[in-house]
């Protein structure tokens, strides 16, 4: 799914460039896509069934459809110099909320670095930081002891443009998403009712934009949303929506690429889920549910499990280990309020 974004705004002023930059320029055409590859409706089809998963399929869709989207409301563009330290020499900030329009941009002539950001003016647990020069320029993630999920989907590209003088020229720039999302199907059984708590940790706390990295460490866990299903169906889905996990060594391959969507599990766990339930006596069974598949950006994983008469998270899968911890205490790692 696409989104052609062709903006329209003119930029005008060779006071915004540096003065050393010669001539006031030219007009060059700028159209950007918002590029939705994603496996949300291919996840959604193999893990769930169309008639008796309805009302958790109905739940994932409605919570995903601000993250998974091929509208971007906001985008920030910034034009770097490919020379010396990188500085920014143009920035521009548009509210889009369209699906057709189109930059017609008036710049010096020179070589520069494009970066383009969109969806972040709404998304309060990232900011775009570190953005005056190119290479240091990085989405950055909320730093504290437990984060609530990104509230957009975010987006992000980058494009060599070399001007020249005299000829037409018009540059495609392709935004890709940034993050991805999870959801854990909790079916209570014996434990509907009783409180249950879920954090997801082993994701990335931070994304170079121009080197397209992300970095791992220190990465706060999300505590993950509840979302009840109706009352015909008990189950509970624990949503979250975050930066991607680790990749396992034997997968970085052309495979990420061209099949994003395929991906040989890993042999140790690459990111967890960490469900404290409650149990009927008042104490604490704590599951820590390991996935050996990576979550990529633009993609959702749903793993479904059920709680047993102990508290403990069962599951069928095979990309999924799990270790319990009966009669659990709060730690120092991570204090659930249940």
């Amino acid at each position: 799914m696409a989104v052609s974004a062709a903006l329209g705004a003119v930029l005008t002023g060779c006071s915004m460039i540096d003065e050393d930059l010669s001539g006031c320029g030219k007009e060059v055409v700028v159209e950007y896509d918002v590029e939705l590859v994603t496996n949300m409706s291919l996840e959604l089809e193999m893990q769930l069934d169309a008639q008796t998963d309805k009302e958790i399929m109905d739940v994932l869709r409605e919570y995903m459809r601000r993250i998974f989207t091929d509208h971007a409301h906001d985008v920030d563009l910034s034009f770097y110099d490919t020379q010396g330290d990188s500085t920014r020499l143009m920035h521009d900030q548009h509210i889009m909320d369209a699906n057709q329009r189109r930059y017609v941009l008036h710049l010096p002539i020179h070589d520069y670095q494009h970066l383009a950001v969109a969806n972040i003016a709404e998304n309060r647990l990232v900011e775009l930081a570190n953005d005056t020069r190119c290479h240091p320029a990085q989405l950055l993630q909320q730093r504290a002891d437990t984060i609530t999920p990104h509230t957009t989907g975010l987006f992000t590209a980058r494009l060599p443009m070399q001007l020249v003088e005299g000829i037409d020229q018009t540059f495609f720039v392709r935004l890709y998403m940034a993050n991805c999302a999870s959801a854990l199907v909790v079916a209570p059984r014996s434990h509907q009712g009783l409180p249950i708590r879920v954090v997801a940790s082993g994701f990335a706390s931070q994304y170079q934009i121009c080197d397209s990295a992300y970095t791992f460490a220190p990465s706060a866990p999300v505590m993950a949303t509840d979302m009840l299903t109706a009352k015909t169906d008990p189950r509970i889905c624990f949503c979250t929506v975050n930066f991607p996990s680790r990749e396992p060594a034997a997968t970085r391959t052309v495979i990420e690429t061209q099949e994003p969507f395929v991906a040989k599990p890993g042999e140790q766990s690459l990111w967890e889920y960490r469900v404290y339930v409650t149990n009927a006596d008042g104490s604490v069974t704590e599951s820590i549910v390991g996935i050996r598949e990576p979550l990529r950006a633009g993609l959702l994983k749903i793993v479904q499990v059920w709680i047993g008469d102990d508290g403990r998270v069962n599951s069928e899968s095979p990309e999924v280990g799990v270790s319990v911890t009966l009669d659990w205490k709060p730690g120092n790692t991570y204090e659930p309020e249940i």
